[in-house]
């Protein structure tokens, strides 16, 4: 006789994807890049490389997007993404001069 509303259970996995615990954007898996370029050097000193790349696989095949990579990599090397929906911001040139 109560006339409030019926409470459901909560499903198991029906979270967000944009909220759950790993922070991943979509349901998609890992997909492969190819780099096609290295843009330049970034990061607090110098230890991250900007890159261009093709994506192999996936909703966004094709597309050619700008990402940041920890690490030693060269052009035609494969780089693995976790998502594909994220561009890296363009690095500034010529910042700052030193004049030391």
């Amino acid at each position: 006789m109560g006339g409030g509303k019926q409470q459901r259970p909560k499903e198991q996995g029906s979270e967000n994807s944009a909220t759950t615990s790993r922070g991943r954007l979509s349901n998609e898996p890992p997909v492969n890049a190819q780099i096609l370029e290295a843009v330049g050097r970034t990061g607090g000193r110098g230890e991250v490389t900007q890159v261009i790349c093709r994506v192999l696989a996936g909703k966004n095949e094709g597309k050619e997007m700008r990402r940041n990579v920890k690490g030693p990599v060269k052009i035609g090397d494969l780089i693995t993404m976790r998502e594909t929906e994220i561009e890296a911001r363009r690095i500034r040139e010529n910042r700052r001069i030193r004049t030391t």
